[in-house]
């Protein structure tokens, strides 16, 4: 439906990724190389689902991951999502690249809610974030890491996608055959990097391209102690989302994170980079039981949690499922992919015989590669 519904440059910077999309494939497919092993004869008439999450609590293991320019995709933007994150019992997390004030989605959206953060060349940028999500009531940060450039997203470099549109005839063809999305974002509310374009010149000196952008942007020269710089700034849940490695989830909680979001930034950035799924297990392990681990990535059904939560996760993150609900239904669409997720989620549970989200464990998965027991 989302397809059907947006212009074909809109739709492929969601559904698209980086290179050859070989990693952007793999977050998915990875999940069937583990079997779900249930356990008979417990009592599953009822199953508990909730969650700590951020500090937050959490009607089930999931929450919904930054995703930038959301207003591309359906006019209420961000806010439709969080609704129906609200609704649902979940946790949001709102970009730094979004299209809605971090303040109105504060007001508009009393739930859980994250906000992400880069550290930008301009520190002073950064710690103006910090002290508006604080003044706002955000419960968390999640710092991006894995963004030192963009990733070569071909799709759109073909298409032309930029701040603002410089299409190719082809693309301008596609906009017009979807007026039900042109017209609308044409006469609609301003798109705006709503919580950047205050401070960021280039974006008022005409069309620049998305890499462009974020190529100029960020910082190249993060390091660790820009990590720990920003725990103290915020004193609060922080997790570092990028991780790929046990030892690089080590070190972000030696710096002062609470917890990681294990992700390849679903594909988009360095391809042939593992998929989540795969990193789960000996993050935990070099963790240990308190941080958060976040699985990002790859996230297609309620069993596929079930799977993270068993390798190790605490919860699972999604943006594209809930970005092709935006699209092809508005804040009705995202409510309908989470309460397919939802129905799923508790449904594997009462067939894998395990009557409470916490119990989930080692011995309720395998590898399919070896058959042999992970526990």
């Amino acid at each position: 439906m989302a397809r059907k519904r947006l212009p074909r440059p809109i739709f492929d910077y969601i559904d698209g990724g980086a290179d050859d999309e070989v990693s952007l494939r793999r977050n998915v497919s990875a999940f069937s190389n583990y079997e779900l092993v249930p356990d008979v004869l417990n009592d599953v008439s009822e199953i508990r689902t909730g969650t700590t999450l951020f500090g937050q609590p959490s009607r089930w293991p999931l929450m919904l991951a930054p995703t930038g320019l959301t207003r591309m995709f359906h006019g209420h933007a961000e806010l439709a999502v969080a609704r129906a994150a609200a609704r649902h019992g979940i946790l949001y997390s709102l970009s730094t690249m979004g299209t809605t004030r971090l303040e109105d989605l504060a007001q508009a959206f009393a739930g859980p809610k994250v906000f992400q953060i880069y550290i930008f060349k301009d520190r002073g940028l950064t710690a103006e974030f910090v002290a508006r999500c604080r003044d706002a009531g955000f419960h968390g940060l999640a710092l991006t890491v894995d963004t030192p450039v963009a990733g070569n997203r071909e799709r759109d470099r073909r298409s032309g996608l930029s701040l603002p549109p410089k299409l190719t005839l082809k693309s301008l063809l596609s906009f017009a055959r979807h007026p039900s999305w042109s017209l609308p974002a044409l006469t609609g509310s301003k798109f705006d990097l709503a919580n950047v374009s205050h401070k960021i010149d280039a974006l008022a000196s005409g069309p620049m391209s998305l890499f462009d952008y974020i190529g100029g942007q960020f910082d190249r020269s993060v390091g660790w102690r820009d990590v720990e710089w920003l725990a103290r700034e915020w004193n609060g849940p922080l997790a570092i989302k990028g991780v790929m490695t046990p030892e690089d989830a080590r070190r972000s909680i030696a710096s002062g994170a609470t917890g990681v979001m294990v992700s390849n930034h679903g594909g988009r950035q360095l391809d042939g980079a593992p998929a989540p799924i795969d990193q789960i297990a000996a993050v935990r392990d070099t963790v240990g039981d308190a941080p958060d681990v976040i699985c990002d990535g790859g996230i297609r059904r309620g069993s596929d949690v079930v799977k993270a939560l068993a390798l190790g996760a605490t919860a699972c993150s999604i943006g594209r499922p809930y970005l092709y609900g935006l699209a092809a239904g508005g804040e009705a669409g995202v409510d309908r992919v989470l309460t397919l997720l939802t129905e799923e989620f508790e449904r594997t549970l009462t067939l894998a015989g395990v009557n409470d989200a916490a119990a989930l464990s080692r011995g309720h998965v395998r590898s399919r590669e070896n058959r042999s027991d992970m526990a």
